[in-house]
């Protein structure tokens, strides 16, 4: 490789250039969602600098309150929302906001409204801060009906309605996963250019993988359908392999293997938790809208993640997504466990 001609390189197909490029598709468009996504990716540039020197910055730790889910805020939690409640509002493109880290949507007042609603996670993963595991922010966006009238019923309807999901992952290397409902593509935050660059075009995740992803010190709580499953990973009667565990714990760093290599993340609903443990909105759907825009698929345990109608902003689901025949083997236990 040339790295010195590398290094004055301007034909490099940035994040701002490839959501242009895909604008230039739809003449009637004007901008709005190329303005707003901007920002979000600033916001992701600013939590990014913040998560690299949290340390150092004494970042790290607890800012003494809890948030709607009763956990801990830690510092770098509360400085992500508000990183991205004020870069979305400025954004002059969003009317609705809901974060996990509030209680209540917020609504955008009405000078700097628009037409998109952003359901997000600020920072997924954050209890891992302390021991630098790679955490991240998991967005989902909508349209509004009326812009000036929104109501929460712009945000209660089903993933399948999203106009576009990502997350933006802080580990060895800032990526960025994007998808606007015509595949899903990453990019990779170049830290000399201070831009996103694409380094990985159409994800396509592998029909079936050699991973399973679950926290197994909930094996105890699980129904049958999950723990058939498990045991088949470990121990297969086809003479096939043994699946691999991997768990990290952080939503974004799971999902980001998975994608990239296969196989299926399983968070089910157990005796603890018999709704499930993670927020519909801003973790399973954009998940969910990532994995079927890449060729997987997403489960409830009921049936597809994206076809669920969330009652409220917080709402709760078990979650089955990965590779398409690995979903598949799931949904079939479930099916013969009902019958």
């Amino acid at each position: 490789m040339d790295h010195a001609a590398d290094a004055h390189r301007t034909d490099l197909m940035t994040i701002t250039r490839f959501v242009l490029n895909e604008q230039s598709k739809y003449p009637e468009s004007r901008g709005d969602f190329t303005i707003l996504l901007s920002h979000i990716v600033l916001g992701c540039k600013f939590v990014c600098s913040a998560v690299n020197k949290a340390g150092l910055a004494k970042l790290i730790g607890l800012a003494g309150e809890t948030n709607i889910q009763g956990e801990e805020q830690k510092k770098l939690d509360v400085l992500s929302n508000d990183v991205f409640i004020k870069a979305l509002v400025s954004s002059g493109r969003t009317s609705i906001l809901v974060s996990e880290e509030d209680e209540e949507a917020t609504f955008v007042e009405s000078p700097k409204r628009g037409k998109y609603c952003v359901v997000f996670d600020p920072l997924d993963g954050s209890s891992n801060i302390d021991c630098g595991v790679s955490i991240g922010t998991i967005f989902g966006i909508y349209t509004v009906k009326h812009s000036n009238e929104p109501t929460i019923d712009d945000v209660l309807k089903p993933g399948s309605e999203m106009v576009a999901a990502g997350y933006c992952m802080y580990g060895s290397s800032c990526m960025l996963v994007l998808s606007t409902g015509t595949g899903v593509n990453g990019f990779t935050l170049d830290p000399s250019l201070g831009e996103f660059i694409l380094t990985h075009p159409d994800i396509k995740i592998p029909k079936k993988g050699k991973i399973y992803s679950v926290n197994e010190g909930n094996a105890k709580n699980w129904d049958g359908a999950i723990t058939k499953y498990v045991e088949k990973c470990k121990f297969p009667k086809d003479g096939s392999s043994p699946k691999s565990l991997r768990y990290v714990g952080s939503m974004v760093a799971d999902v980001h293997r998975t994608l990239l290599y296969g196989g299926i993340f399983l968070y089910p609903a157990d005796k603890k938790s018999p709704n499930g443990k993670l927020r519909v909105l801003y973790e399973v759907f954009p998940m969910s809208f990532l994995m079927e825009q890449a060729g997987g698929q997403a489960f409830t345990g009921k049936g597809r993640a994206l076809d669920l109608v969330p009652k409220e902003i917080h709402q709760r689901s078990p979650i089955f997504l990965g590779s398409y025949d690995d979903v598949e083997e799931i949904k079939t236990l479930y099916a013969s466990e009902s019958s």
